[in-house]
Protein backbone atom coordinates (compact mmCIF):
# COMPACT_ATOMS: atom_id res chain seq x y z
CA UNK A 1 0.00 0.00 0.00
CA UNK A 2 3.10 2.48 1.00
CA UNK A 3 4.09 2.17 -2.99
CA UNK A 4 0.98 2.97 -4.32
CA UNK A 5 0.68 5.78 -2.23
CA UNK A 6 4.70 6.87 -2.76
CA UNK A 7 3.99 6.58 -6.86
CA UNK A 8 0.43 8.79 -6.57
CA UNK A 9 2.16 11.62 -4.53
CA UNK A 10 4.90 11.52 -7.25
CA UNK A 11 2.59 11.56 -9.80
CA UNK A 12 0.67 14.49 -8.53
CA UNK A 13 4.49 16.39 -7.90
CA UNK A 14 5.82 16.04 -11.31
CA UNK A 15 2.59 16.87 -12.98
CA UNK A 16 2.25 20.15 -10.71
CA UNK A 17 6.18 20.81 -11.34
CA UNK A 18 5.49 20.48 -15.35
CA UNK A 19 2.40 22.84 -15.09
CA UNK A 20 4.49 25.67 -13.79
CA UNK A 21 5.09 27.44 -17.23
CA UNK A 22 1.20 27.38 -17.89
CA UNK A 23 0.54 29.01 -14.39
CA UNK A 24 3.15 31.91 -15.04
CA UNK A 25 1.21 32.72 -18.78
CA UNK A 26 0.01 35.59 -19.25
CA UNK A 27 -2.92 37.32 -20.84
CA UNK A 28 -1.65 39.68 -23.67
CA UNK A 29 -4.36 42.54 -22.44
CA UNK A 30 -2.01 42.05 -18.69
CA UNK A 31 1.19 43.11 -20.35
CA UNK A 32 0.52 45.38 -23.53
CA UNK A 33 -1.85 48.60 -23.85
CA UNK A 34 -4.61 48.46 -26.91
CA UNK A 35 -4.68 52.11 -26.19
CA UNK A 36 -0.97 52.37 -27.38
CA UNK A 37 -0.12 51.82 -30.88
CA UNK A 38 3.08 52.12 -31.93
CA UNK A 39 5.56 51.75 -35.09
CA UNK A 40 9.42 51.60 -34.08
CA UNK A 41 12.28 51.47 -37.44
CA UNK A 42 15.71 50.82 -36.17
CA UNK A 43 18.77 49.00 -36.40
CA UNK A 44 18.53 45.20 -34.61
CA UNK A 45 20.74 44.69 -32.53
CA UNK A 46 19.93 41.01 -31.09
CA UNK A 47 17.08 38.53 -32.56
CA UNK A 48 15.80 34.93 -30.83
CA UNK A 49 13.73 32.96 -32.06
CA UNK A 50 12.87 30.79 -29.28
CA UNK A 51 9.73 29.58 -27.23
CA UNK A 52 7.40 30.36 -25.56
CA UNK A 53 8.12 34.20 -27.25
CA UNK A 54 10.56 35.31 -29.80
CA UNK A 55 12.17 38.74 -29.12
CA UNK A 56 14.22 41.09 -31.20
CA UNK A 57 15.90 44.30 -29.38
CA UNK A 58 16.15 47.27 -31.67
CA UNK A 59 18.14 50.52 -31.75
CA UNK A 60 15.65 53.77 -32.71
CA UNK A 61 17.45 56.68 -33.73
CA UNK A 62 15.72 59.83 -31.90
CA UNK A 63 15.03 63.21 -33.48
CA UNK A 64 18.59 64.66 -31.47
CA UNK A 65 20.61 61.72 -32.80
CA UNK A 66 20.51 59.70 -29.69
CA UNK A 67 19.69 55.95 -29.22
CA UNK A 68 16.64 54.30 -27.60
CA UNK A 69 17.19 50.83 -27.61
CA UNK A 70 13.50 48.44 -27.77
CA UNK A 71 12.17 45.21 -26.44
CA UNK A 72 9.88 43.76 -29.02
CA UNK A 73 8.17 40.63 -28.01
CA UNK A 74 6.74 38.53 -30.72
CA UNK A 75 4.73 35.14 -30.89
CA UNK A 76 5.93 31.49 -30.54
CA UNK A 77 8.91 30.11 -33.34
CA UNK A 78 5.80 27.96 -34.88
CA UNK A 79 4.19 30.82 -35.89
CA UNK A 80 6.45 32.74 -37.03
CA UNK A 81 7.54 30.20 -39.01
CA UNK A 82 3.99 29.52 -39.98
CA UNK A 83 4.18 33.03 -41.43
CA UNK A 84 7.53 33.60 -43.54
CA UNK A 85 10.18 34.06 -40.58
CA UNK A 86 13.41 32.22 -40.26
CA UNK A 87 16.23 32.32 -37.65
CA UNK A 88 18.32 33.74 -40.49
CA UNK A 89 14.86 36.21 -41.58
CA UNK A 90 17.28 39.29 -40.07
CA UNK A 91 20.44 39.75 -38.46
CA UNK A 92 22.10 42.32 -36.21
CA UNK A 93 22.52 45.81 -37.88
CA UNK A 94 19.33 44.95 -40.13
CA UNK A 95 16.61 48.00 -40.91
CA UNK A 96 13.25 47.02 -39.53
CA UNK A 97 9.98 48.54 -39.07
CA UNK A 98 7.49 46.71 -36.75
CA UNK A 99 3.75 47.77 -35.29
CA UNK A 100 2.64 46.72 -32.48
CA UNK A 101 0.89 47.87 -28.68
CA UNK A 102 3.36 49.34 -26.25
CA UNK A 103 3.41 47.54 -22.71
CA UNK A 104 1.42 48.99 -19.99
CA UNK A 105 4.72 49.67 -17.95
CA UNK A 106 6.05 52.26 -19.66
CA UNK A 107 8.85 50.46 -20.43
CA UNK A 108 10.08 50.45 -24.35
CA UNK A 109 8.80 47.19 -24.77
CA UNK A 110 6.28 46.22 -27.61
CA UNK A 111 4.58 43.43 -28.59
CA UNK A 112 5.60 43.33 -32.17
CA UNK A 113 2.25 42.69 -34.44
CA UNK A 114 3.58 43.15 -37.49
CA UNK A 115 6.98 44.04 -39.32
CA UNK A 116 8.91 44.95 -42.55
CA UNK A 117 11.69 42.46 -42.84
CA UNK A 118 15.13 43.72 -44.94
CA UNK A 119 13.67 42.17 -47.94
CA UNK A 120 11.12 43.90 -47.86
CA UNK A 121 8.21 41.29 -47.03
CA UNK A 122 5.42 42.56 -44.36
CA UNK A 123 4.75 39.49 -42.22
CA UNK A 124 3.20 38.86 -39.36
CA UNK A 125 5.09 39.08 -35.72
CA UNK A 126 2.17 37.80 -33.38
CA UNK A 127 -1.31 36.47 -33.29
CA UNK A 128 -3.89 38.54 -34.52
CA UNK A 129 -5.16 40.72 -30.96
CA UNK A 130 -8.53 42.64 -31.01
CA UNK A 131 -9.16 45.26 -28.26
CA UNK A 132 -11.64 44.00 -25.85
CA UNK A 133 -14.59 46.31 -27.40
CA UNK A 134 -14.23 45.07 -30.73
CA UNK A 135 -14.38 41.19 -29.24
CA UNK A 136 -18.16 41.34 -28.20
CA UNK A 137 -20.07 44.28 -30.99
CA UNK A 138 -23.05 45.40 -29.78
CA UNK A 139 -26.01 43.98 -31.40
CA UNK A 140 -27.59 46.84 -33.83
CA UNK A 141 -30.46 48.46 -31.46
CA UNK A 142 -29.16 46.97 -28.25
CA UNK A 143 -27.05 49.68 -26.36
CA UNK A 144 -23.59 48.04 -25.54
CA UNK A 145 -23.39 47.60 -22.21
CA UNK A 146 -26.13 45.26 -21.65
Amino acid sequence: MNRKRFAIFAALLLSLLGAGSAFAHHSFSAEFDFDKPVTIHGSVTKWEMINPHSYISIDVKNDDESLTHWSVQMGAPSFLYRNGWRKDSIKPGDDLTISGFRAKDGTNTIFGQQARLPDGRQVLGGPAVTPPSAQNPPTPGKPANQ
